[in-house]
């Protein structure tokens, strides 16, 4: 039977919304690749949402070592923390959706584990972002939010993907009851993979539409055991920040990061405190819902530069202006980023700006980093 909601317009009218199927299994599958938050994160994760990187539609999986490609998977999507997720797309006419499905996503599961790459993912994602007109680095960048750098994200998404720590979604617009115990059944015995159902109800009226996802199989014994096996990785905050800070480098540089933030904190939007075991903390300013980064510190003491953010946004966009930075920033005493890091993120020790003289130094170059750009 099908379902009725109801959307409360600006003009205070209720307006009845149908459920309505969705006329092709592509439909669905463009919907996910357009708009990834559809996979409910705050739903799968509740304390860290899940966000997600789209690699690629229609990716192929063998059954052999460099053995072409025996099947075809309709999305692989990496989360915040490098879990690859093993989408798979049905609608509730289709039969296989049954049973049949679970086989299918298992067996994609086994050989993905076994026979893809790291290169090829990567490989994969720098073409799809080659069709769609998009840059994979500022892609990327903005998809990890300061939380890690490109390299590592790769690294950590091998790791899982080699100790078999991935996700699998069986997506549809409904979920049948014999289909969501077959996937409550397997979460609650599967470690460290995880399989979960993700409905994506479709509902339509007076020229509107609304979907409406709801995850299945997080079940409170699945999330007990996931849990336990695996622990929760907790933002780093202010607090936890400095107090890491001075344990590794002491009070002197520590000082030094504190008056560092406090001078450019009317400056920017927000400060990110990032997550994992090396903490974080980068000056953010969202510029018509763009986030722009100018550099961050670490905990071991490292002051990062964001020239790889930077080449992506005006003005700094142009390798003269970036080249104009990195010549200001190498005048502080201790500092010589070399020519080639200029699409990077060199770092320096924040030893170098304990010194009253070269902390001015540092802050003057980012007001006038700020004020080439009309900020």
């Amino acid at each position: 039977m099908s379902e009725t909601i109801f959307l409360l317009d600006n003009n205070g009218q209720l307006v009845e919304m149908n459920e309505a199927a969705y006329l092709t299994e592509d439909l669905l599958q463009k919907l996910l690749a357009d708009y990834p938050a559809l996979i409910s994160g705050s739903q799968i994760d509740p304390e860290r949402p899940r966000r997600w990187l789209l690699i690629s539609r229609e990716f192929g999986v063998p059954d052999e070592k460099d053995n072409g490609q025996r099947w075809s998977l309709d999305h692989l999507f990496i989360d915040q923390d490098g879990i690859p997720t093993l989408v798979e797309v049905k609608r509730s006419t289709d039969t296989r959706i049954r049973r049949e499905v679970i086989g299918q996503i298992l067996d994609y599961a086994a050989n993905a584990v076994s026979y893809w790459t790291i290169e090829e993912i990567k490989y994969r994602f720098d073409e799809s972002c080659k069709e769609t007109g998009k840059d994979p680095s500022l892609t990327i960048s903005d998809f990890l939010q300061n939380e890690t750098d490109h390299d590592s994200f790769w690294e950590t998404t091998k790791t899982n993907l080699k100790a078999g720590k991935i996700r699998l979604l069986i997506i549809a617009d409904t979920i049948p009851k014999e289909l969501q115990r077959i996937i409550e059944f397997l979460n609650e015995q599967m470690t460290p993979a995880e399989i979960l159902g993700l409905e994506i109800k479709q509902f339509t009226g007076q020229d509107r539409k609304t979907l409406v996802p709801r995850v299945i199989g997080m079940t409170s014994n699945a999330q007990t055991v996931k849990g336990k096996q695996h622990g929760v990785e907790e933002h780093w905050t202010e607090e936890s920040f400095f107090t890491e800070l001075i344990n590794q480098r002491g009070q002197q540089e520590a000082e030094a990061a504190r008056k560092l933030l406090d001078w450019i904190k009317p400056k920017v939007t927000y400060f990110y405190y990032g997550v994992g075991k090396r903490g974080s903390v980068a000056p953010i300013l969202k510029v018509k819902n763009i986030n722009r980064f100018c550099f961050a510190i670490w905990t071991d003491g490292a002051v990062e530069i964001y020239f790889q953010h930077m080449k992506n946004r005006p003005v700094f966009d142009s390798e003269e202006k970036r080249k104009e930075l990195l010549d200001k920033l190498n005048t502080i005493k201790g500092v010589s980023i070399p020519l080639d890091r200029i699409s990077a993120r060199p770092s320096f020790s924040i030893a170098l700006l304990t010194d009253k003289t070269e902390l001015k130094k540092f802050m003057d170059i980012f007001n006038w980093y700020w004020s080439e750009q009309g900020l």
